[in-house]
């Protein structure tokens, strides 16, 4: 009975009292996908604080599952997804933790398969709203509400003016950015929110540049 209220809660438009631990849930399931670009063979779910006490009640866990299986926060197929999950030989883990976070929305999600892993926190900040503040160890700002590049490179000057160039030449408008490294020199990581779609023949400009490790693109 508990998988019929996730759409009661969320309904056709994610309207509900507790958006953010439906919808919310769902969307970080879904970036996380879409970053790993395929569906996992296992996860691994940390829930903190509100999270970590109502997750059941408020069927965050089917939602977050439901994302990782590439369902919208209107899918149907989210109050079956960890039945279906089990289905497609994913094997999912629950972890209720007890560590005080900034966000009391706060959901961490290890995702992978025999050719690699991934992990990203998550929090929701309501209305069905993310940000996703941390991937696989660097600190980011990512809302998954606009299109977004995720572009790992090596931290050397003139990097980040060879994007910004390319944007520029396709008239792709930035949003946001944010440039995280874990120490001088080393890797870094741009994450860069635009206003448009971006087309295949860019990322293909952006992968080709010095120092540029890969590219990631996230559709909105």
């Amino acid at each position: 009975m508990k998988y019929k209220s996730v759409f009661d809660i969320i309904g056709p438009v994610m309207i509900g009292p507790s958006s953010s631990h439906t919808a919310g849930a769902a969307r970080i399931g879904r970036v996380a996908r879409d970053l790993f670009r395929r569906e996992p063979k296992w996860a691994t779910i940390s829930f903190y604080g509100s999270f970590a006490k109502t997750y059941k009640g408020h069927g965050t866990d089917v939602a977050i599952v439901g994302g990782l299986l590439d369902f919208d926060t209107y899918d149907e197929r989210i109050k079956e997804s960890l039945t279906l999950a089990k289905k497609n030989g994913m094997k999912v883990r629950f972890i209720e933790e007890d560590a005080i976070t900034d966000h009391p929305n706060t959901a961490k999600v290890k995702i992978g398969d025999d050719e690699g892993e991934l992990e990203l926190v998550g929090i929701s900040i309501g209305g069905g709203k993310i940000e996703i503040i941390e991937l696989n160890g660097f600190q980011l700002k990512l809302s998954g509400h606009h299109p977004a590049l995720l572009v790992v490179h090596d931290d050397k000057f003139g990097a980040i003016a060879s994007v910004s160039n390319i944007l520029a030449k396709h008239a792709i408008n930035i949003g946001h950015m944010d440039v995280s490294r874990k120490d001088v020199g080393k890797m870094a990581l741009m994450t860069i929110e635009v206003d448009q779609t971006i087309d295949e023949n860019v990322i293909q400009e952006l992968t080709a540049l010095p120092n540029i490790t890969q590219v990631t693109r996230i559709a909105e």
